[in-house]
């Protein structure tokens, strides 16, 4: 019954959007609204069937319906509930339905937002551009990737559960859907751009709706960044939160290019400019999800995150052909319209930043695609095995981004067009002085390594710009109304979310710098053989072993050390590494046990279990800073959703002029404005 019930809810998706996609490009194409309105309403019947097909494969997963083929693969009656509903997304068909329902919520949301545009041709070409992706998808499930095939021959009493990787951390039933979140989020403002090309409408009056979508699927994104490094370090047991992964590069290449976009966007949007630029953005910001897509779904890479082998890879190559082929030629048929005259008014100028921001981010993506999909290309080509490390991004991304970290100290203290010498001396000695004074502080207190040097005092220098472009309005404010300082920044930040969202999260990036900075390969790492009641001393702490204790689940066995630590005499507490053993699983899974602190991690893994002589291998790793990183994530989340969050409209009174929410975007004269849309 269930494979049939998912199989009706796929069709019935794939029949609405094919539907609604021709339905919303007739409207389009021949300006008629009744088609168009007709197309939009099956954007509703999509979201239906998505969700359909989501409860019968969870209906199936907490049933444990073994019929299933995908059930008996991937779900046990072991498995505790949590990680039971998260295995819809643990394999390859069940990742794509999610992907097929955050899609199609995501299009449902922008239709609702788009009621009142219905015949506007541009929308209805991004409708149409919309509801063909979310058909590509669910005809990928009716077809090689399908979630609801049934179990060949005998159905079986148990399933093989999840991979034990995906269920020894809660972080497992978070970070996937929330990195989907924003990876199919980016669907919408491609949508809007294909449509803005093909419409011919590629002046300022799409960017409205498209500059808050690409803010929100690139906040979504950046917190499924942060969390992917979070689990990796609860979860792996290495001591680290980044490796530069292919798959973790996957997510983070289309972040770069929406960065990168989000700030060039207010060039466009206050003087018509860099509109190729913009629409590029765009356009390879989606493609680069699809290339990601296709790196952890058809097996080419070889990853902890990554799925098996499958018949999906050709398939998304082939559609990722189509969306590049299309964007080009959209482009060049559209080339003489976004032309824009002028030409940057000085090298010293914002303009001229945000231009050196949008290659820097390019060059940033480019140096992580190169060093991602080279090696596969290699393999395919010449059919030789090579491998590319951590020590080539590191030497190549590090320069670009201290190069970024400048830029954000310097960019939001520019003018949008020249200015008087000594007043732009006058504007960056104070950066200047707190990078410098930093730096100094830094190098005094035993910090080594010119990177690390450079990149605290950049982030110090972003922090001084961003409280000296809000200081001098915070005061005016203060001092026009009578109000106190703390009232007035409230009302400030409250009057324009775009602009201080956009300050709070270069606080955050601020903050991700320093953590990346001071922890960065730059932790102490021991391996420690203790006998029980021995101890051994790594940075100050004392790592007594006590003993060992084992739990056993229908999951799993689960053997933890009891580790007494103290840090210069001063008790810390019972630390408990483990590791497990899951049924049919060839190897031990290790969880790390963690204690963290504002100036460092003590993080301690269970290499071994006792041998023959009662001895355990402990590894212990102090990490400076690390939880800096999770603050800054933090910060940026909160910044993107205050900058992201819809202003109130005022109800206009007869005679009074229309104030709209964005123009509440254009800076005062004499304003300094934030470097980023959000970012």
């Amino acid at each position: 019954m269930k494979p049939e019930l998912g199989h009706l809810a796929l069709a019935v998706g794939f029949a609405a959007a094919a539907t609604g996609a021709a339905l919303a490009a007739l409207g389009a194409a021949r300006r008629d609204l009744r088609a168009a309105r007709v197309g939009r309403l099956f954007v509703a019947l999509v979201v239906v069937a998505a969700v359909g097909a989501v409860a019968v494969m969870e209906w199936a997963l907490l049933g444990h319906d073994f019929s299933l083929a995908y059930v008996a693969q991937n779900g046990s009656r072991a498995t505790p509930t949590l990680f039971t509903v998260a295995s819809l997304w643990a394999a390859l068909q069940g990742s794509i339905l999610l992907w097929a329902l955050i899609l199609a919520v995501h299009l449902g949301v922008a239709a609702h937002r788009w009621r009142g545009l219905t015949g506007d041709p541009a929308i209805g070409w991004a409708t149409a551009v919309g509801l063909a992706v979310a058909a590509f998808f669910f005809a990928l499930m009716l077809g090689p990737a399908d979630p609801f095939r049934a179990v060949q021959g005998a159905v079986p009493a148990d399933g093989a559960g999840p991979n034990p990787l995906l269920q020894n951390h809660p972080m497992m039933a978070f970070h996937p859907p929330m990195l989907y979140l924003g990876y199919v989020g980016f669907t919408v403002p491609f949508a809007l751009a294909m449509g803005a090309l093909i419409s011919g409408r590629v002046d300022e009056q799409w960017l409205r709706l498209t500059r808050q979508t690409t803010l929100l699927a690139w906040g979504l994104l950046t917190v499924g960044i942060v969390l992917g490094a979070w689990w990796s370090y609860e979860v792996l047991g290495w001591g680290g939160y980044w490796a530069w992964d292919p798959v973790e590069n996957a997510a983070l290449i289309p972040w770069f290019t929406a960065t990168a976009f989000l700030h060039s966007v207010r060039i466009q949007e206050r003087r018509g400019r860099l509109r190729v630029w913009n629409l590029s953005l765009l356009l390879a910001t989606y493609c680069l999800t699809i290339v990601g897509t296709f790196l952890t779904r058809s097996g080419v890479v070889a990853s902890v995150h990554a799925f098996s082998r499958s018949a999906v890879g050709p398939v998304l190559l082939g559609f990722l052909a189509v969306l590049a082929v299309s964007a080009l030629a959209l482009l060049a048929w559209r080339g003489d319209r976004l032309r824009t005259p002028g030409r940057i008014d000085s090298p010293l100028s914002r303009e001229a930043a945000f231009l050196v921001n949008n290659l820097v981010m390019t060059a940033l993506a480019t140096v992580v695609v190169t060093g991602t999909v080279f090696p596969l290309l290699a393999e395919a080509l010449w059919n030789r095995q090579l491998a590319v490390g951590a020590p080539y991004f590191d030497r190549l991304a590090a320069p670009l981004g201290l190069t970024l970290l400048l830029l954000m100290a310097v960019a939001p203290l520019l003018p949008y067009r020249a200015m008087e010498p000594r007043q732009l001396r006058e504007r960056l000695l104070g950066p200047a002085v707190a990078a410098a004074g930093t730096a100094a502080a830094v190098t005094a207190a035993g910090v080594r390594g010119v990177e690390r040097v450079v990149a605290l005092g950049l982030a110090a220098a972003v922090a001084w710009s961003v409280v000296s472009s809000v200081a001098p309005q915070v005061r005016a404010r203060a001092r026009a109304h009578g109000e106190r300082r703390l009232v007035a920044l409230g009302r400030l930040v409250a009057g324009n979310r775009r602009r201080y969202g956009g300050f709070v999260v270069h606080l955050g990036v601020a903050i991700i710098a320093v953590a990346l900075a001071a922890s960065y390969g730059a932790g102490t790492h021991r391996e420690l053989v203790l006998a029980q009641g021995r101890s051994a001393t790594v940075q100050g702490y004392t790592v007594t072993y006590l003993g060992t204790e084992a739990r056993s689940t229908p999951q799993k066995l689960t053997l933890s050390a009891q580790l007494r630590v103290t840090h210069d005499g001063q008790p810390v507490g019972v630390l408990t590494p483990s590791l497990a053993v899951f049924p049919g699983a060839t190897e031990a899974v290790g969880s790390p046990s963690v204690r963290a602190g504002l100036r460092q991690d003590l993080y301690l893994t269970l290499v071994s279990s006792p041998d023959e002589t009662g001895q355990v291998t402990v590894g212990v790793f102090v990490n400076p800073l690390v939880s800096w990183l999770w603050l800054g994530g933090l910060v940026m989340a909160l910044g993107t959703a205050w900058a992201a969050w819809p202003a109130r409209r005022r109800v206009r009174r007869p005679g009074v002029p229309a104030r709209d929410a964005p123009v509440l975007d254009t800076p005062a004269a004499g304003e300094t404005v934030s470097v980023g849309s959000g970012s």
